[in-house]
């Protein structure tokens, strides 16, 4: 009888630890539908900063070739896959929706090499030649330096500096916009329930450290983020008022 119940117990831990791998792979990618959602039906694309994108991007390539030198879990791998295919499609979105709204000629390209215009390229060949380029670099350092521990350690904490960064683009735009308006709301907070479960999903599992610090801060810009939602708000009522 016992046995049968340690079975049970054993089947009923696998089958969440199968869920929990589940939601770590895709879950992270599920925020950005209601944003996407937004742009689509608005046709604007200035609510949503698609510097998150690059960041994103930046963090998950790092982290693929962390995961070369220093072999983590696996879903945590196809987490970064997924990421950067789905910050591809939002790129992809935004370059659409930017091309029909043009009223100038004027276009700017990554062979410009114009840094004023980084990340602001008129098509969405110039951000895919942007992720090609990346990735040759780093495959290129990290094969020549895989055997060195250190220089590991560091691409991982690299990665995961990045990937902490994620919320500070829409953080600084909504500042400067003094509005969160063409912000998704829901994108934020599935953002915010997505940390704390990466987080404890993290420290569970022992991951790295450099991913539960990771999640800690993604969790404050998070927060800080929901209490611009609240105060750009209340600023709007009382200039109407």
């Amino acid at each position: 009888m016992e046995q049968g119940s340690e079975e049970n117990m054993e089947s009923s831990w696998t089958l969440l630890s199968w869920l929990a791998s589940g939601v770590m792979v895709f879950g992270s990618a599920v925020p950005y539908i209601p944003q996407y959602q937004e742009i689509q039906r608005t046709n604007n694309t200035e609510g949503f900063s698609t510097r998150v994108c690059l960041v994103l991007l930046v963090a998950n390539i790092l982290r693929i070739f962390f995961w070369i030198g220093k072999q983590f879990e696996l879903p945590l791998l196809l987490q970064s896959v997924v990421m950067i295919l789905t910050m591809l499609a939002m790129l992809h979105l935004c370059c659409s929706i930017q091309s029909s709204n043009r009223v100038s000629t004027k276009q700017h390209h990554i062979t410009d090499l114009d840094l004023r215009y980084f990340w602001s390229w008129s098509s969405f060949e110039d951000y895919l030649m942007f992720c090609f380029a990346f990735t040759l670099l780093c495959a290129f350092i990290t094969f020549l330096f895989l055997d060195w521990v250190l220089f590991v350690e560091a691409l991982g904490s690299l990665a995961v500096m990045f990937e902490a960064m994620l919320g500070l683009p829409q953080l600084l735009q909504n500042y400067n916009n003094r509005s969160t308006r063409g912000m998704s709301v829901k994108m934020v907070l599935l953002w915010t329930a997505g940390d704390i479960f990466k987080t404890m999903y993290f420290m569970i599992n022992e991951s790295p450290t450099q991913f539960v610090v990771c999640g800690a801060v993604q969790i404050l810009i998070d927060i800080a983020i929901l209490l611009q939602v609240g105060y750009y708000s209340q600023d709007t009522r009382i200039k109407l008022g």
